[in-house]
């Protein structure tokens, strides 16, 4: 692997497994990037694409995106800016992101402590403490979605909560009665997956009482009288913006949530069924008021710690240089 920035072959490699702990669904990581002498491009990898789950691609774009925030936050931390271009097209052909060099900057104290936080950050399936989310933990996840140009909504009125839940099983119920959307979920869950969500990662096998609709991950059926959380936080993130660029910008709003919450000890599971099923997400975005776009939904609270899911190894990540043009 070649330096860029800088940097030694080291420091990239170090830089790209930061990245490349983002969250993505069903931890397929499908992400690459390819590494030249004045940049950094992120590409998506079609081979871990789920067609079935993801039609569109959209939770592709948004895991993409939140690589990419943790790409320019390992960049940060060594103390260079990162200049990203969003679609650059033809500049960088196929390539979601490219991150160039833009000077020398050390890292302010929350960039480094967001930093700090990506290799604690586990998405949490398990059930959570029966503990409030404090409104100033609320607050900072809302501005850590504003920093990135999104919107996070927290579903806290009780009428609109009925309705999201109700959305939430609907898409549930339609993805559990397509044999292709279960497929895809079994080939990345269960003892034998190598890299998608192992057992211990699962969480516990849902159950009727459960409020919510929850996937089942192939994990350990629960112990008795372990339910899941009567009340969690359930947050939809946004953004602004339809298409490609609004979920890639979505994506680096949804890892900075994730980390900020991280760092203030909450833990933070995906319900984005209604997200997935496009009929759905279009009556949730009414809901909503449709001026903006629901890109994820989750549900946050105090969890229990769970281990780390499995993860590519750098190698495996890179792309060949791009061919010399004349």
């Amino acid at each position: 692997m070649d330096g860029v920035f800088g940097l030694t072959p080291d420091e990239v490699a170090g830089v790209l497994r930061t990245a490349a702990l983002a969250p993505s669904l069903h931890n397929t990581q499908p992400w690459r990037f390819r590494v030249a002498h004045d940049r950094i491009e992120l590409h998506a990898d079609p081979d871990r694409a789920l067609p079935a789950t993801d039609p569109e691609g959209r939770e592709l774009r948004l895991s993409c995106g939140a690589a990419l925030f943790n790409l320019r936050l390992a960049l940060r931390a060594r103390g260079i800016r990162p200049l990203v271009t969003l679609l650059p097209g033809t500049d960088a052909p196929g390539a979601l992101a490219v991150v160039r060099w833009g000077g020398h900057r050390d890292a302010d104290e929350e960039a480094r402590v967001l930093v700090g936080a990506v290799p604690k950050r586990r998405s949490n399936r398990k059930p959570f403490h029966d503990v409030p989310v404090p409104a100033a933990h609320r607050y900072a996840l809302v501005r850590a979605a504003q920093l990135e140009r999104s919107w996070l909504h927290a579903v806290v009125d009780r009428d609109e909560r009925a309705r999201l839940r109700n959305l939430v099983t609907r898409a549930h119920r339609i993805q559990s009665q397509d044999p292709r959307v279960r497929a895809e979920l079994a080939s990345w869950t269960g003892p034998r997956t190598t890299d998608g969500v192992p057992p211990a990662s699962g969480g516990v096998r849902p159950a009727p009482q459960d409020e919510w609709a929850l996937r089942d991950f192939h994990a350990a059926e629960r112990p008795p009288g372990k339910d899941y959380e009567s009340d969690p936080l359930v947050v939809v993130l946004c953004s602004f913006q339809e298409g490609p660029l609004g979920e890639l910008q979505a994506g680096q709003a949804l890892q900075r949530v994730l980390l900020t919450g991280t760092t203030l000890g909450l833990s933070a599971s995906f319900m984005s069924q209604a997200i997935e099923v496009p009929q759905v997400r279009h009556d949730l975005r009414r809901s909503l008021g449709g001026m903006v776009v629901p890109q994820a939904v989750l549900r946050v609270g105090f969890g229990s710690p769970v281990p780390p899911s499995p993860r590519r190894d750098v190698t495996d990540l890179l792309l060949a240089p791009a061919a010399t043009r004349s």
